[in-house]
């Protein structure tokens, strides 16, 4: 369930027609609803009460604004992130440092002791030179560092091979097959508190089965350690559940994850952490947009609307849907290709969709965007950065700047040698 629904044919966030916010802000525009936001973190939690230990880190990389991360840091969510500058965001907007994993394939030594000044609560090992280099650091500060030992479990998640993190192929984690060996290296060096392994399959899973392929593997690895004589009381599981995009898709509960993880992790006896965050921060957003032209063309016309690839990139990478509406329909539909202005012909949302009918001036929404939406949006064509709102209730704030072509151009610079 979401917060964007219709009220005397017009759409509304919460208490806010969307029509005042694009009045107001102008469009293109990211728009955030905080009660959507609570309530599916609150879902997720519930789903996961009857698993013992638990903690919830929120995938900043599917939003990284400050406002969301606050609203989920509010909620107790701790963070996943990936990059010196996720952790940045993540502590400005309070999360406790404790309650921050680190993960990622490229972490830099110095984002490495980034973390490790900060406090931050766990650090996923991609490889073991990652570790070599953490441990050194640690010892050199006196410190221990809690971390687990991300191994990929040869698992086909299912989903788009460019999301797709856990098969043999992919660039994260180690081989499962190498991982207890690796696991007793690391354990034996200093500033190194080894309490786990942790995985990640990838994002988008339309099926728990995957996901209970790769936590039986898991569960296989950990008994294997403690037999070896080490101390398991970690087991990162990741993200990945899937959102309805399209009105048909059929995709898993957080209940049915949970149901399913009770039964595969009976008797592992350790703290289990999930890191979810298109499933909480998917449908919690939309991308507000006006039309610009509705274009004949040879068979279907085209809505050209002033959102484009460098605002939602998702359809051109990924090939992905998007649902489109007017925000005040009139009950009539047409058959039309959905495109931006950018000068690429990927810059193309849909073809051959059925849609609301409309005009040059409407407005209209892209559902399912408050994860990857904002965060992977560019300047491409010297186009302003798109801001992003939030709502509450019947009142909203501006949570990003639209920051202009110009402001950005102001950062560049042209040298004393090609003045002349």
């Amino acid at each position: 369930m979401d917060h964007f629904q219709l009220r005397n044919g017009e759409l509304y966030a919460e208490d806010v027609p969307l029509a005042r916010i694009a009045a107001e802000v102008g469009t293109p525009v990211y728009v955030y609803s905080r009660a959507t936001l609570e309530r599916h973190a609150r879902v997720f939690r519930e789903a996961l009460q009857g698993l013992g230990r638990v903690h919830l880190a929120f995938a900043v990389k599917a939003n990284p604004n400050l406002a969301v991360l606050r609203v989920l840091a509010k909620a107790g969510y701790g963070a996943d992130i990936v990059s010196g500058g996720e952790m940045a965001r993540a502590l400005a907007a309070g999360v406790a440092a404790e309650g921050i994993v680190f993960s990622g394939v490229g972490k830099t030594p110095a984002e490495l002791a980034q973390g490790l000044e900060s406090g931050i609560g766990q650090f996923n090992l991609e490889h073991e030179e990652e570790g070599q280099v953490l441990s050194a650091l640690a010892a050199a500060k006196g410190q221990r560092v809690s971390a687990t030992l991300r191994v990929n479990p040869d698992v086909d998640a299912g989903t788009h091979e460019k999301i797709s993190t856990g098969k043999a192929d992919n660039k994260f984690g180690v081989p499962i097959d190498q991982a207890p060996a690796m696991y007793a290296r690391l354990a034996a060096l200093p500033g190194l508190n080894m309490r786990g392994v942790a995985c990640h399959i990838g994002s988008q899973l339309s099926t728990v089965a995957p996901l209970e392929s790769a936590y039986a593997r898991i569960g296989t690895l950990i008994a294997e350690l403690r037999a070896a004589g080490h101390s398991v009381d970690r087991a990162d599981l990741g993200g990945g559940l899937g959102v309805r995009y399209r009105p048909e898709d059929v995709v898993p509960w957080p209940s049915d994850l949970g149901e399913m993880v009770a039964r595969v992790t009976k008797g592992w006896d350790v703290e289990l952490m999930f890191e979810p965050g298109r499933v909480i921060a998917g449908n919690a957003g939309v991308l507000l947009t006006s039309v610009v032209w509705v274009k004949p063309g040879i068979v279907h016309p085209y809505v050209i609307v002033d959102a484009a690839m460098n605002d939602l990139a998702r359809p051109a990478l990924y090939g992905a849907y998007h649902h489109f509406e007017a925000a005040r329909p009139s009950g009539e539909r047409m058959t039309a290709h959905i495109a931006g202005p950018v000068c690429e012909t990927g810059d193309t949302f849909a073809m051959n969709r059925d849609i609301d009918r409309v005009e040059s001036g409407d407005l209209a929404i892209f559902r399912t965007a408050g994860a990857y939406g904002a965060t992977m949006a560019s300047t491409y064509n010297s186009r302003s950065l798109v801001p992003e709102v939030m709502v509450d209730g019947d009142r909203y704030a501006v949570v990003a700047d639209r920051i202009s072509a110009e402001t950005i151009m102001h950062a560049e610079r042209v040298p004393e040698w090609l003045a002349d």
